[in-house]
């Protein structure tokens, strides 16, 4: 179905916007559910922000050694690898232990 589209006037609720030809305004629950997935787009994009606070490559380079040697069992596990590094710090190397204390350990 072709549909001819016009711009609406402004309104004081916001800008002027395009309508299908015949239509006074678009209903409000149109808007809703546009607010609605721009939300959940909104939240989407913010999990990856929060996943890269993990360490970076130089750090992930730093500690390996060290957390073969001394944590091989959590590798893949990156809480139970940062709680096992922060119990064996006094046993890191020095580049390390740099790491775990600059991560609050």
């Amino acid at each position: 179905m072709n549909m001819a589209w016009t711009r609406a006037r402004p309104s004081r609720d916001g800008p002027a916007r395009l309508i299908p030809v015949g239509t006074t305004s678009i209903p409000e629950r149109c808007f809703m559910k546009i607010s609605a997935v721009a939300a959940l787009l909104l939240a989407a994009s913010a999990l990856p922000a929060a996943a890269q606070s993990g360490p970076s490559v130089q750090e992930q380079m730093a500690c390996r050694g060290d957390a073969s040697k001394f944590c091989a069992e959590h590798i893949g596990k990156p809480p139970q690898m940062n709680a096992c590094l922060r119990e064996n710090k006094s046993k890191l190397s020095d580049s390390c232990r740099k790491v775990v204390e600059s991560r609050g350990g």
